[in-house]
């Protein structure tokens, strides 16, 4: 089977409180959107628990005490920030969404399947060395890569096309010449960082683009500086976070990109792990707050990825 969906019905136990835009309806109705003939040959997993050891490998032991330590087991809610919330289900979802991705990357490396995407949620990239924010508690997709880099991998690349800089992300490797991360989102928008001077130690890609900018300027960000330092980076592995919230529809940014930028964008990112990672790919779910984006975008993902 070269294409797994991992997920847990852990994820939607999640409740950031009424009104909040990271909701458990997201995974609804991205579970829904996949519940379809044309997924029928997806190898449906269980995605397991995080151990302390893999998100040891990218957050601080003071960030990791600070979730399990906060986390509710009753009505109440922890408010982390304006925007991040736990609830009692929230540590065993967040768990959940960082172990997927772990989960993922073991099976890409076993040779179980070339590619997975892991619906899950709490999303991740906000989520810094020793911080939450930003609607994320732990970094799923940079416990995935540091999962890899213990695993012996030497080169692990991360593409972001979530319309929000993945400013957490940045801040876990930014250091780390084995991890090369590339981010493609709105400037100016939360969380205020993502320049292109931002660059680590030559590993950091961003290129912003402007509010009301399309399909045009995501491709040609793809095509004149993101593809090529993929390339020229040449990564044994490659992650997505996966964030379809530049979608046209969505509420909370100002970008016009449709269901057919995102599946351009994960030919040709798919193209280039065939030619450097034999064919590995693992993506994660990020933002998307239209529910008909998120559906139709899902779709254009995963249809891109079973290719």
């Amino acid at each position: 089977m070269h294409l797994a969906l991992y997920t847990h019905a852990s994820c939607l136990l999640h409740e950031p409180g009424a009104g909040h835009p990271e909701s458990p309806a997201r995974l609804r109705a991205v579970l829904q959107a996949l519940d379809h003939d044309r997924y029928a040959l997806l190898d449906r997993i269980e995605a397991p628990l995080a151990t302390r050891e893999q998100l040891a490998r990218a957050h601080s032991p003071g960030q990791i005490a600070s979730i399990f330590d906060q986390a509710p087991t009753g009505d109440e809610e922890v408010r982390i920030d304006p925007d991040t919330v736990m609830s009692a289900g929230s540590l065993q979802a967040a768990l959940r969404a960082a172990g997927a991705v772990c989960a993922a990357v073991d099976g890409a490396l076993d040779a179980r399947h070339s590619r997975a995407f892991c619906a899950v949620r709490p999303p991740g990239h906000h989520a810094t060395h020793a911080q939450a924010m930003g609607f994320c508690l732990f970094n799923n997709v940079a416990v995935g890569a540091a999962q890899a880099l213990a695993r012996g991998i030497e080169r692990v690349a991360i593409v972001d096309f979530d319309v929000h800089h993945g400013n957490g992300t940045q801040d876990i490797f930014a250091a780390d010449a084995r991890v090369m991360y590339a981010s493609t989102h709105e400037m100016p928008l939360y969380p205020g960082t993502g320049q292109r001077r931002e660059t680590g130690v030559g590993n950091i890609v961003n290129e912003p683009l402007p509010a009301g900018g399309g399909g045009g300027e995501f491709r040609a960000a793809y095509r004149e500086r993101v593809l090529p330092a993929l390339d020229a980076f040449a990564p044994q592995l490659l992650l997505i976070s996966a964030g379809f919230d530049a979608h046209r529809l969505d509420p909370l940014a100002n970008l016009n990109l449709d269901a057919e930028d995102y599946a351009w964008v994960t030919h040709e990112l798919v193209a280039l792990a065939r030619r450097h990672a034999q064919g590995r790919v693992v993506s994660s779910l990020e933002g998307g707050y239209s529910l008909t984006a998120l559906r139709q975008s899902v779709q254009a993902h995963v249809s891109a990825l079973l290719e």
